[in-house]
């Protein structure tokens, strides 16, 4: 079973920031395997945001978060951080920690969290 501890979140004005971070574990980390975030706002569809491989050649990042965001693993095995600068309303939305194959340019998340609410005011 996949397990998460996920922390970070919360209500933020336009322009500030805020860090997730997420600690994943019980899953086989296949070749291709990555921890990262997707995001689901009210009224739209999935969206990947972020996700770190350590084989890969850079993380990936959606289009939308490129040069705001920042994805970092830590020093415990399985520990990654969102790094969340020049926050926009549109950003509102949960975040959930997830794993699955990533690479520079995609994220197939294939199991999740609970997610944790970011709200950007204007």
């Amino acid at each position: 079973e996949v397990q998460f501890v996920e922390a970070g979140g919360g209500l933020v004005q336009a322009g500030g920031s805020l860090r997730l971070s997420c600690v994943a574990s019980g899953f086989t980390s296949d070749d291709d395997y990555g921890i990262g975030w997707f995001r689901k706002a009210p009224g739209k569809d999935r969206e990947g945001v972020s996700c770190f491989r350590s084989g890969a050649e850079s993380p990936y990042y959606d289009d939308p978060v490129k040069g705001r965001f920042t994805i970092s693993s830590g020093n415990a095995k399985n520990t990654v951080y969102l790094q969340m600068n020049s926050l926009k309303p549109e950003d509102t939305a949960v975040y959930y920690c997830a794993v699955g194959p990533c690479d520079s340019w995609y994220f197939q998340w294939n199991h999740w969290d609970q997610g944790v609410q970011v709200t950007v005011s204007s």
